[in-house]
């Protein structure tokens, strides 16, 4: 597998071409600003009156609507939520794309599941950052990136993929690689990952952990450190070095709970239920779920998102927190700007 860097790409292709970002939210900002700063030609299509709207002209942005962005840009960037794309690309995008336009997307849900399916004069494509919006912006204004995914599903123009390579590089993925693959690849790969383990997984394994603790008669505020807090200390030392530099960091009675009792924590009945959720995102039977699910105004969805925010964990943690004036110095998330 080829891995991508700043030396590959041809930053000029971008230049005379006006992008306009649609959707100011996690990714939006993300890319809006990192694209801004990399002196290229920024617009911002959003919903007039809102609070992304107000947010993107505080940032110094021209924004306008989804509609009349699209009119005036060469690229446009379909940075909105996954249930809102189909729609609005049919009421406010597709009747105002420049014949020959470029379309990008940061996630293949749209494509790869036919809710958009653009004109055959549209060149269509992927730069899919391998993390949440706020992490590819944080990054970047580190003076690093977060690494990128490619993909091309239509290139009547012949240089689609010189523009992918060119915008990953502009958002700062260059920095830290740029791979490709295909919108299916990326989509189901992606989803999996999410529902099996960076979400799901990881927060019903802190959530079982938490309530295991309490439920046995331990505090409450010892068992958010254990479960939770430290969470991210044992996830750094992966993500500096892998699993094994993190064995190797951590004493060997650590080491050997690990390896001894974490099999029996997820086991083959576990990897059976991640089989399952797999080929329920390989057949469309997800997708199918998600979009009716917001065709009903989302009433499990909200409901279940009521309930996460009710847990127990959630009030520990807000308590605790506070007390650790370090951990909002230095916030990757701020709600009032990003």
């Amino acid at each position: 597998m080829q891995i991508y860097y700043e030396k590959d790409s041809n930053p000029a292709i971008l230049k005379g071409k006006k992008i306009a970002i649609i959707g100011y939210g996690s990714q939006g900002h993300a890319h809006a600003n990192n694209l801004k700063e990399s002196g290229v030609d920024v617009i911002v299509g959003e919903l007039p009156g809102s609070d992304n709207y107000k947010k993107a002209e505080t940032a110094g942005f021209t924004v306008t609507d989804a509609g009349t962005a699209t009119a005036n840009a060469d690229i446009i960037v379909i940075l909105l939520p996954d249930e809102l794309q189909g729609g609005i690309y049919r009421e406010a995008i597709a009747p105002n794309l420049k014949q020959g336009a470029y379309l990008m997307f940061a996630h293949g849900f749209n494509i790869h599941y036919g809710q958009i399916v653009p004109r055959s004069d549209v060149n269509v494509f992927m730069v899919a950052p391998k993390g949440p919006g706020h992490l590819v912006r944080h990054e970047y204004q580190k003076g690093g990136g977060v690494p990128a995914l490619i993909a091309i599903h239509h290139d009547p123009a012949g240089n689609t993929k010189e523009i992918a390579m060119a915008y990953a590089c502009a958002i700062g993925a260059g920095r830290a690689g740029i791979i490709q693959t295909s919108f299916k690849e990326e989509t189901e790969t992606d989803l999996f990952g999410e529902q099996a383990v960076l979400c799901g997984g990881i927060t019903a394994l802190i959530q079982a952990g938490y309530e295991t603790l309490v439920e046995a008669g331990y505090s409450p505020e010892m068992a958010y450190f254990e479960c939770l807090h430290e969470t991210k200390l044992i996830v750094d030392l992966i993500y500096e070095g892998g699993i094994a530099n993190m064995r190797y960091s951590v004493s060997n009675t650590a080491e050997y709970g690990d390896l001894t009792r974490g099999p029996r924590v997820i086991t083959e009945d576990t990897k059976d239920e991640m089989r399952q959720i797999l080929t329920e995102i390989q057949n469309g039977e997800f997708a199918r779920e998600w979009m009716l699910e917001n065709q009903a105004n989302k009433p499990v969805f909200n409901a279940l998102r009521r309930q996460a925010a009710d847990h127990p964990i959630e009030e520990v943690g807000a308590r605790l927190r506070s007390m650790m004036a370090w951990i909002g110095n230095s916030k990757i998330v701020d709600k009032t700007k990003n």
